[in-house]
């Protein structure tokens, strides 16, 4: 499939296009969560504190949240192609510096532009709801963001047993060899696509506070799903110093296997993608925030076992699918011919609620240990939980 054709909106993707996609976008998404299996190897080999080992799962996060907000909404001004390749080349540079790094505050300056350049996934995401037809967009949604969650899963596996076999170093190498596979991929089999918005860089990013003060919806969908999205981070910002404490002194290969329980959330994307309008997006994120809750009731209460923090773990999962998809999907449809800055404004949102509770996690470990943990991730549920029964949306 080269570019030789054009995709027309709501005219269907090409099946082999679309399995492109989620596939690229689940091996780029692992560049966000390969540290948090590794974070205390990091801290042994860089001398640092737990709390600025932290900082590194953060960085990333923040990152991740500054590319949404200036570079995917380039996706509506210019080729997204083009975009793309260059992410891609900029990544591979990234992470080749994370591997050679033996300073922190270095570590700390890669982390964030690999995850300012790690936004791809959210160029992708869009493509499959502007370009799929309309019986189809939230199932082609789904099947994307299905290989982001095995992207995420397989991240924390992978790197798990690659530190624990090679190291931390080598896992960073064969991510940047894994970016510049990604790229040429993208190159042969991603068409060009026109863009749809006629104006400037700066009126491009103006319309995002316009499209904030137009769709009230818009804001309710992002503030609960980065509320629910800071909860989840907060598990897995602290679960390596957890895990590697008494009773468990478990390495990095176990934390990464824990990952594996995620599969359950995996499997449910594109459930919820096709079913959103037949239960409703107000509906799933109540039974997100109840399994957020039950969730962190098994982390409180099983603290010292194994089968209750894979349980905590498969019903967090669950939950997060439910929150995400339900308001990820919706947004989309308010404003088809914004969709990128729309995805833009979630996104962004959801990645700031992200390192935030990954912040919070790893402020409150120092002080206070996993009941803090545990505490920041009830609070945000919360919080969450409070928008979507004061609003009715």
């Amino acid at each position: 499939m080269r570019d030789t054709y054009l995709l027309k909106e709501d005219g269907g993707l090409p099946r082999a296009l679309l399995l492109t996609l989620a596939i690229v976008a689940g091996i780029t998404v692992a560049n966000l969560y390969y540290n948090q299996a590794l974070l205390n190897m990091m801290r042994h080999d860089l001398g640092v504190t737990e709390f600025k080992a932290n900082l590194i799962a953060m960085a990333t996060q923040i990152g991740y949240a500054g590319g949404l907000l200036f570079i995917v909404p380039l996706g509506d001004l210019y080729q997204r192609k083009r975009i793309i390749l260059v992410n891609f080349s900029l990544l591979t540079v990234s992470l080749l510096v994370i591997a050679l790094s033996h300073n922190i505050y270095l570590t700390l300056a890669a982390s964030l532009f690999t995850g300012i350049c790690s936004v791809v996934p959210q160029i992708f995401i869009p493509i499959a709801s502007q370009f799929s037809r309309p019986e189809n967009k939230g199932r082609n949604v789904g099947l994307v963001i299905t290989g982001l969650l095995i992207g995420i899963l397989g991240s924390r596996v992978i790197s798990g047993f690659v530190g624990k076999l090679l190291g931390w170093r080598e896992m960073y190498f064969i991510a940047a060899a894994l970016m510049l596979v990604c790229g040429l991929v993208v190159m042969r089999m991603l068409p060009s696509i026109q863009p749809n918005f006629a104006g400037k860089y700066g009126e491009l990013m103006r319309s995002l506070v316009s499209l904030l003060k137009e769709f009230p919806q818009l804001r309710i969908f992002s503030v609960r799903a980065g509320l629910n999205f800071g909860s989840f981070l907060a598990l897995w910002a602290c679960l390596a110093f957890k895990m590697g404490q008494a009773p468990f002194f478990a390495d990095s290969h176990v934390v990464g296997l824990l990952g594996l329980c995620g599969i359950a959330g995996a499997l449910t994307a594109t459930f919820v993608g096709s079913y959103v309008r037949r239960v409703g997006v107000r509906r799933f994120n109540l039974i997100g925030g109840a399994l957020f809750l039950s969730a962190w009731l098994f982390f409180w209460a099983g603290a010292d076992s194994y089968a209750t923090i894979v349980v905590g773990i498969i019903l967090i999962d669950i939950g997060m699918q439910c929150v995400q998809l339900s308001n990820q999907t919706s947004l989309m449809e308010l404003s088809p011919r914004a969709v990128s800055r729309m995805n833009t404004i979630f996104m962004t949102t959801y990645f700031l609620g992200g390192a935030a509770g990954t912040f919070l996690s790893g402020t409150f470990w120092q002080f206070f240990g996993w009941n803090g943990v545990v505490g920041v991730g009830v609070l945000l549920t919360l919080l969450s939980l409070l928008i979507t029964v004061w609003n009715k949306k």
